[in-house]
């Protein structure tokens, strides 16, 4: 059984008083504008944002890909990280829902330099796929949470927009990056056509992301929406949960940051940790040391354990806090993990 689950952000689950806000939140037929807490949330977080509409879909997912669907014609190239969220996660998506190429850019941590974008833009002519979309993600996964600095931000996008490129941000974590760097969310997407939050990950949310941008972005957003099957009737009674989490649950990420950074600076020094990333967010990604347990092994370890972590390659494994786990289970993984790489190890 597990007990303590850091395998992502998204094992939070609704505690009584998010679970109650949705019994007084008035619902109606979504698909109709009807739905006055999806109305609410959607203008609330497009506010937020620094956009001018916005509109309630039920994953982060469907946002990167309703938002490359937008931007680009079938054919069409996008400029992106090669560990994006968009390349490793999303089932192939760009190619099989937009069929749309992907770029992948190698710059360290996932930090899109100006160089390398307008390096990778295609010439113009017949022969090659035309670069339509630069995508960033905001904060970087797969490289441990790292926080995009604003004058980055600004920077890639200039580039993008420079060459007639649209510019899209996934901001499934961009509220970590919000309250780590105290730099506003507007701020950090000023320089984006779209983007968007997302609700079930740090913020506890059970369901729902908002994808941001301009009204006519918005329209054809939604048009996808109603064709993906991604429309909802009395959406309220998610929507409810979101606002609940941007009323309550945002200012503590701190806390998760500071969770994740005790567990790295405890772990780092374990004979069986080969390196760990720096950690600016709520991810702590590590590599166990050859001759040490492998992934597959050490998941199956700390399972018996009755912890949970996932696992990002043979020897990476990644553990992410959030606020459904504290102090004391941080303290159990720790000490799960110098057991399994630690010098008792060995003996």
């Amino acid at each position: 059984m597990i007990r303590h689950d850091f395998h992502s952000d998204t094992q939070t689950r609704p505690g009584r008083a998010m679970l109650a806000s949705v019994l007084d939140a008035p619902l109606g037929d979504e698909q109709l504008g009807e739905d006055p807490t999806t109305r609410r949330l959607e203008e609330r977080v497009a506010e937020l944002l620094g956009k001018e509409a916005a509109v309630f879909l039920p994953s982060g997912t469907m946002c990167n890909e309703i938002a490359i669907a937008v931007h680009c014609r079938p054919g069409d190239a996008v400029i992106c990280a090669r560990r994006s969220h968009v390349v490793t996660a999303e089932g192939g998506g760009p190619a099989a829902l937009a069929g749309v190429m992907v770029h992948p850019l190698d710059d360290p941590r996932g930090i899109l330099d100006p160089g390398s974008i307008r390096a990778a833009i295609a010439p113009q002519g017949r022969y090659a796929p035309r670069s339509r979309l630069l995508c960033v993600e905001q904060t970087v996964n797969r490289e441990g949470g790292v926080v995009w600095p604003v004058a980055a931000l600004d920077a890639a996008a200039g580039a993008a927009r420079g060459a007639g490129l649209a510019t899209h941000m996934d901001g499934a974590r961009l509220m970590n990056a919000v309250v780590r760097s105290g730099v506003p969310a507007a701020r950090m997407a000023a320089g984006y056509d779209s983007v968007w939050l997302d609700f079930t990950k740090g913020l506890g949310a059970p369901i729902g992301a908002v994808l941001a941008g301009s009204r006519d972005f918005v329209a054809e957003a939604w048009r996808l929406k109603q064709r993906w099957g991604g429309a909802m009737r009395q959406s309220g009674v998610a929507a409810a949960m979101c606002l609940y989490a941007l009323d309550n649950n945002v200012e503590r990420l701190a806390e998760d940051h500071a969770l994740a950074g005790r567990i790295a600076a405890a772990i780092a020094d374990l004979p069986g940790v080969a390196r760990i990333l720096p950690v600016e967010t709520n991810i702590v990604i590590f590599e166990t040391a050859e001759g040490w347990p492998d992934a597959p092994a050490l998941l199956a370890a700390l399972a018996r354990d009755g912890i949970r972590i996932s696992a990002f390659g043979p020897r990476l494994l990644r553990a992410v806090t959030h606020l459904d786990v504290g102090p004391r289970a941080a303290e159990a993984l720790v000490a799960a993990l110098a057991r399994h790489l630690g010098p008792r190890a060995r003996a």
